[in-house]
């Protein structure tokens, strides 16, 4: 619990009452990592811990098969009309034969993994604990809860050979940037990335023009992203671009044994 004062000039008399503040273990821990440099001993325990996370993650997502990502925000109620979206976009990727991933949270995340279930597709997710205590949705075959927002990244990266942004918030920004500078400083393979909702992405796109006008990226950098409002033309787009030149085929849907199954 963390004490905050709250000064209000209109009304002095409740200037030192103290809010509570509920943080969760995880982000504390994290803070404390990112703040600076510890003991040697800390940092070796940190690191520990880091690894820990990862290894959970390898052992729930080792055998899921071939994925696509499905970024976007956790904000959009059922009623939205990107959470609409986001279920014909689950549904599509299922029916191409792969799992889709997501962050395993509420909104876009629940409607791609909704989507697949709904078909009978493959559906996971990589969750992150948060102060505001985010629960995996209950449309996921497969999931771990993470500590750390880069690794839970990472993963989200690892396992997948395409990804799709609908309209998100600084976190999917954070998500599409990191895919995309992946993919351009060649530290993963020429995977395609598709925006859907091309009004939303407008002024990213525009941006993305003057950076190219600057000189700050490369004319074909442009070329990585295809920015749509079909989720036909994304799931095409997905299928010339990965299936045939990753020589991608469908297989069984079975868990093996070895050392790192799923808990």
């Amino acid at each position: 619990m963390i004490a905050k004062s709250v000064g209000d000039s209109a009304s002095s008399q409740q200037s030192d009452i103290p809010i509570a503040i509920n943080v969760s273990p995880a982000s504390a821990e994290e803070r404390y990592f990112l703040e600076g440099p510890r003991s040697r001993r800390s940092e070796f325990l940190m690191t520990l811990r880091i690894v820990r996370d990862f290894i959970r993650g390898f052992r729930v997502l080792h055998f899921v098969g071939p994925c696509v990502t499905v970024f976007g925000s956790a904000r959009f109620a059922v009623d939205h009309p990107f959470y609409k979206v986001a279920r014909e976009v689950g549904s599509g990727l299922s029916q191409l034969g792969f799992t889709v991933m997501t962050g395993g949270g509420p909104g876009i995340m629940e409607a791609a993994n909704r989507g697949a279930r709904e078909v009978g597709g493959r559906s996971v997710g990589c969750n992150i604990e948060l102060p505001q205590e985010q629960q995996p949705n209950p449309y996921l075959d497969r999931h771990v809860t993470l500590r750390h927002f880069f690794v839970r990244k990472l993963l989200l990266i690892k396992y997948s050979y395409a990804f799709i942004v609908m309209p998100g918030g600084v976190g999917t920004m954070d998500e599409l940037f990191e895919s995309l500078t992946l993919i351009q400083t060649r530290k993963i393979e020429q995977f395609p990335i598709v925006l859907i909702g091309k009004q939303y992405w407008q002024r990213l796109v525009e941006l993305l023009r003057q950076m190219v006008k600057a000189g700050t990226i490369d004319p074909a950098d442009m070329n990585l992203l295809l920015v749509t409002d079909s989720v036909e033309e994304a799931v095409a787009h997905i299928r010339k671009h990965t299936i045939k030149p990753f020589h991608l085929h469908r297989r069984p849907a079975t868990m093996k044994r070895s050392w790192l199954l799923h808990e």
